[in-house]
């Protein structure tokens, strides 16, 4: 056999030699100008982007500022809390601490785990309710890994419901949500501050010191209210709805000098501190952003303006017949028919034919004028969120009709404040004072209303109101002279026309009626029981808070020597963080 000859060995290519070494070369030149591109052209974009994944910005929160009644109270404070918060990635990794850290939060482990395992590619997830600080030491005291705190302040409501729909309340980032607290929140919340810090892959911090700016604490506020008559006011408002059935209602309390607001409540309320109220009717101040037909209680102001004029005299008689008046298609009743009445007995049996008449001599443009000057068109300007606008036509626009039943309080709509102020009027001989809820702005010089006569002769024939031949006989206060005026209004019904069975039983009055000193309004909202007049419904809550706010206020029975209704200093209160209370002024 013969031998197969040995291959020769062919020489290696030298264009495969140059080609081999053009690619090596052409890679190396890639990677090197790829990383210059990275190190001189990105690297600030890179540089960027790395700080964002372990350089973060912390806020610290700011205090925000308390508010506080007019003698120091508090009615709303902030307490330091602590929100835990975990990387789920990080704590996942140690099963042990994740049924440790659930146990101390009241959490099922199984769920608590699931919750985790479900948001595992985020990197921050908060896991509890605001905690007190020492709540907050005992997890912290785990070492769990990727568990951490953040600090911030809960907001806590001292007095509870009793001045909750003045106050309002914040939401869980510490924003106003509601009342005085959205309201000024530039005021209360300050500014947080923020410092920069390094963290780990599990949200640990390792460096800290980069940046600093400090937070800026807000500023306290201070209300007009005193919460001892706030207390009362509320207190007998809720006993007076539950007693008649009733459907809701509105009290105020106010100085009729300087316009002060003294209390201010509503039914149905809430409780602040409970988040699961929050969203219930109750957070509504009825009193501001709530509106009515007046009723009877503008009759007042029509007799003032009369006598303004100089039309109608104190001593002029009025023939309301048998109770009855046609005025177009639209008869005029009263319910006890009165016959010849003078400008007093006509206020004291609120006689709406005998209102028709006044506002039908008057004239349109004469009676709108009159409810104009007493504030009865324009806002109040309290600066509470939700203040509703009053609804009062141009007189251009009125007929017979329209002027015959705006005499006697229907066809246009107020709230609450409009008629307290325009009483006040009638109380501070004839100025009108600017209403406030929040002390320390400089008040609006009062507008003239009508002249002083004018005001304290309408005054002298409220104090018949008041007396065993008037209509709010309940309304009276032994020891001192009430003036003052009962509406029973007819609430409007979803065809458009008046219902005859849904009422608003009113009273508004002054105290003491020679010099007033205090002004008060109660309406309850359409009462389920037999008696719905404002003399029997409205009337009594009136004379009981009104009195206990004479005590408390020190005011004599002819109001010569009451103190300037002026604050006392603040006083520092420590409310523990996680306490939920109902305080009972001192009285």
């Amino acid at each position: 056999m013969n031998a197969r000859p040995n291959p020769v060995a062919q020489p290696v290519s030298v264009w495969r030699h140059r080609f081999v070494i053009a690619v090596l070369l052409c890679g190396a030149i890639v990677v090197l100008g790829r990383a210059f591109q990275l190190q001189v052209f990105e690297r600030d974009f890179l540089l960027r982007e790395g700080n964002k994944r372990s350089i973060r910005t912390v806020t610290i929160p700011a205090h925000r500022g308390a508010i506080l009644d007019r003698r120091g109270e508090p009615l709303a404070l902030s307490a330091p809390v602590e929100t835990i918060w975990v990387v789920p990635s990080a704590l996942l990794e140690s099963p042990a601490h994740v049924t440790a850290l659930a146990q101390l939060l009241g959490r099922k482990p199984s769920e608590f785990e699931r919750f985790l395992k479900a948001r595992i590619d985020r990197k921050f997830v908060y896991v509890s309710e605001p905690l007190s600080p020492a709540e907050a030491k005992r997890v912290l005291a785990l070492r769990a890994p990727g568990v951490f705190s953040e600090p911030s302040y809960a907001r806590y409501y001292p007095a509870g419901e009793v001045a909750a729909q003045l106050v309002g309340y914040t939401g869980r980032d510490g924003h106003g949500l509601e009342g005085i607290e959205k309201a000024q929140e530039t005021v209360l919340a300050g500014r947080a501050g923020e410092r920069r810090v390094i963290r780990d892959r599990t949200g640990r911090i390792v460096e800290d010191g980069l940046e600093f700016r400090e937070a800026q604490p807000g500023e306290d506020v201070t209300l007009t209210i005193d919460l001892r008559i706030q207390y009362l006011a509320y207190r007998e408002l809720k006993n007076a709805v539950i007693q008649h059935e009733a459907r809701g209602g509105v009290i105020i309390v106010a100085d009729s000098t300087t316009g002060e607001v003294l209390a201010i409540a509503s039914q149905p309320g809430f409780n602040p501190n409970n988040p699961g109220e929050r969203n219930s009717k109750g957070t509504r101040n009825r009193a501001i952003v709530d509106s009515f037909e007046p009723g009877s209680t503008v009759k007042p102001l029509l007799v003032a303006q009369a006598l303004e004029l100089g039309i109608f005299q104190p001593s002029s008689l009025i023939d309301t017949g048998a109770g009855t008046y046609k005025v177009g298609a639209l008869t005029v009743r009263d319910v006890h028919p009165q016959g010849v009445v003078d400008l007093a007995k006509l206020l004291s049996k609120s006689s709406n034919v005998g209102a028709a008449k006044i506002g039908l001599t008057l004239g349109a443009e004469a009676v709108w004028s009159g409810y104009q000057r007493f504030g009865l068109g324009e806002p109040i300007y309290t600066g509470f969120p939700g203040e509703v606008a009053p609804r009062l036509r141009h007189f251009t626009e009125w007929g017979q009709i329209a002027t015959a039943t705006a005499s006697y309080g229907y066809g246009f709509s107020v709230n609450a404040l409009h008629l307290l102020r325009a009483y006040a009027a009638l109380a501070n001989d004839g100025l009108m004072p600017q209403i406030r809820l929040v002390r320390g702005t400089r008040p609006l010089p009062p507008q003239r209303a009508v002249s002083a006569a004018t005001a304290r002769e309408v005054r002298r024939m409220l104090e018949q109101v008041v007396t065993p031949e008037g209509t709010a006989r309940r309304a009276a206060i032994s020891g001192y002279r009430v003036a003052g005026k009962t509406g029973t209004v007819r609430k409007v019904s979803e065809n458009g026309g008046y219902d005859g069975s849904r009422h608003q039983s009113l009273f508004i009055g002054m105290v003491p009626a020679e010099r007033p000193r205090l002004v008060g309004l109660v309406m309850i909202d359409e009462p389920g029981t037999e008696a719905y007049y404002g003399g029997l419904v409205a009337a009594p809550v009136f004379s009981t808070v009104m009195q206990g706010a004479a005590r408390l206020l020190q005011i004599s029975p002819d109001g010569t020597d009451a103190p300037e209704l002026t604050p006392v200093l603040p006083r520092t209160v420590a409310f523990p963080a996680g306490t939920h209370a109902t305080m009972e002024p001192r009285t």
